[in-house]
């Protein structure tokens, strides 16, 4: 029996979504208008006015961590972690729901190998660039504008991943 590559691409996606039940996609019930999008941009912004205050956005801050000279970035990331894990068995214990009251499903996550290979290009582009794709907007925001590089190539690795997804240790 042939298959065609389209017909197998459709079958490797298929089997990706089986593993977890979830393709990635928001699985929002009430869709949002635009009015209502803005408190994110208002959380990002602020958001960003904390990165730039507390140094986060620095290269020299970044590279200072790859080099292992100063504490201040894992001390960040370490706090970010501990807030993070808190938060999510905070909500499941809870059973937390949105402000739109949905219920807030969180999936159970496996290891795999590709993990390893992902957070080690992102590491790696991490230290070249500088730069971690949270802060690209407050660093551009600040004035440092060569990080628009950093930024297109984060838009062409993430498409690039859509479209090699499939093929992709999962």
């Amino acid at each position: 029996m042939r298959h065609t590559n389209q017909e197998n691409q459709l079958t490797s996606e298929q089997d990706y979504i089986r593993q977890d039940g979830f393709d990635g996609s928001n699985q929002q019930k009430n869709p949002e208008g635009f009015v209502s999008n803005l408190k994110y941009l208002i959380v990002g912004v602020l958001f960003g006015i904390v990165f730039v205050k507390a140094e986060i956005v620095s290269w020299f801050r970044i590279q200072e961590m790859f080099r292992f000279q100063s504490f201040h970035m894992y001390g960040v990331i370490g706090s970010a972690v501990l807030v993070g894990l808190l938060s999510v068995q905070i909500i499941k214990r809870l059973n937390l729901r949105t402000i739109d009251h949905e219920e807030v499903h969180i999936p159970e996550k496996t290891f795999n190998k590709g993990q390893i290979y992902g957070g080690l290009l992102f590491g790696i582009g991490w230290a070249i660039t500088g730069a971690c794709p949270g802060p690209l907007f407050a660093q551009i925001g600040s004035g440092f504008l060569a990080v628009a590089v950093t930024l297109l190539s984060a838009i062409a690795g993430t498409w690039t991943y859509g479209l090699l997804r499939s093929k992709l240790p999962h």
